[in-house]
């Protein structure tokens, strides 16, 4: 067949087609991978650093990527994100907690478009089986049909006020005849919201389960909570000191840690884990949620709460992260520890009926100024609030208020 000129011009199109693939191919152009060919809107966010891990997990990465997003993050305490410098350059603020999230509001009036509340996590007590035992047999712990163990916190608040050791406890010679006081280890009240969150817990129950309202209110329990906190010692800046300590010097060194559920179950399901037999998670009755409180100031930034609030597959990531999604996907944390098969030792978000309020950010600023100046007092290192920087080095894990 003789070639005419039309001929010539397709053979030409589908040539130029051809290689048009080829460079795609190879160049990865158009992709929306999270490549810096990507052609990504960046978007930045100062977070408390339990959050850190997720927010750098090449998974979450890659969906936000596919949404058209690069989502860098860099961390501060919680407590302190809302005096910041440049806070509100950034795209969005996620503290740990509803209140700091609040004071950031209340800070940034002009600043702020919007709150979201996209998961929680539940407080919960790193502990050993014979010490649960120990409490049960003493009226402070029990243990429910699957196995789950919870600590009444008004019995573990009286035997803290009256300085109880653990070897004067009915029991102790077979289960725990330790000479120590019986504590909650925790972190530092001065820097770590997980502290807060516990300084919360123990105001409510002190209270009769009623939130502190007043400074008056507050007077009669300013002696146990500060007992607490100044009684245990060095405490660590953040979650993860005490955390680590639990599983590296066992029940000798901490027999109790005050931790986010998510730490336990992180550790529990990556390979290698390092808990043990006789290692269990307890939780306090009544219990407190830490409810992580999404803060925007820019289109992108709300893009990226929303992403956080509605997409299945961040859900299910955040799940593993042992976050507890909200919304329409607050189904995925138990499809995953049933798929892990561990859903027995994480009850159901339903079965938390007994929760304590959290007070307003002024109570709560005014409790943890009269325990820090009793720190002052006793001789305790100074407080050293987190900073954060995006060189800092992903492994300084601090979710400090």
């Amino acid at each position: 067949m003789k070639l005419r000129p039309i001929h010539f011009i397709g053979i030409g199109i589908l040539v130029v087609g051809i290689i048009a693939v080829i460079v795609l191919q190879v160049t990865g152009l158009g992709r929306n991978d999270g490549t810096s060919n990507g052609n990504l809107t960046e978007v930045t966010g100062v977070v408390g650093s339990e959050k850190k891990a997720f927010f750098e997990d090449p998974a979450v990465q890659e969906v936000f990527a596919e949404h058209g997003y690069e989502v860098n993050v860099t961390t501060s305490g919680s407590w302190h994100m809302a005096s910041l410098d440049g806070l509100t350059e950034n795209d969005f603020a996620f503290p740990a907690s509803e209140i700091a999230a609040e004071h950031i509001e209340s800070t940034h009036p002009d600043a702020v478009l919007s709150t979201h509340k996209p998961f929680f996590s539940p407080l919960a007590i790193a502990t050993f089986e014979p010490v649960m035992e120990l409490l049960e047999q003493n009226g402070a712990a029990t243990q429910d049909a699957n196995g789950a163990w919870q600590v009444d916190m008004a019995a573990y608040l009286d035997l803290v006020e009256s300085d109880t050791r653990w070897n004067q406890l009915e029991g102790a010679d077979d289960l725990y005849n330790s000479p120590r006081s019986v504590m909650i280890t925790s972190t530092d009240i001065r820097t770590s919201n997980s502290a807060g969150m516990y300084l919360a817990l123990a105001a409510y129950v002190l209270n009769g389960e009623s939130v502190l309202t007043s400074q008056s209110q507050a007077a009669p329990y300013l002696g146990t909570l500060t007992q607490l906190f100044v009684a245990q010692g060095y405490a660590g800046a953040s979650s993860a000191a005490p955390f680590e300590d639990y599983l590296s010097q066992g029940i000798g060194a901490v027999p109790m840690v005050f931790v986010y559920e998510g730490q336990f179950l992180e550790e529990q399901v990556r390979d290698g884990s390092r808990i043990q037999d006789g290692m269990v998670l307890a939780y306090p009755s009544p219990t407190i949620f830490s409810v992580h409180t999404g803060v925007t100031f820019s289109d992108a930034g709300q893009d990226v709460m929303q992403l956080l609030e509605t997409d299945p597959e961040l859900a299910s990531l955040l799940a593993a992260h042992g976050f507890r999604p909200t919304g329409q996907n607050s189904n995925a944390f138990a499809d995953f520890t049933e798929q892990e098969q561990i859903s027995e030792q994480y009850p159901s978000t339903s079965a938390f009926v007994n929760l304590a309020q959290e007070p307003s950010y002024e109570m709560l600023d005014y409790l943890l100024t009269e325990i820090g100046s009793a720190y002052d007092v006793s001789g305790a290192p100074p407080a050293t609030p987190e900073t954060d920087s995006p060189e800092q080095d992903s492994s300084g894990q601090d979710e400090s208020p």
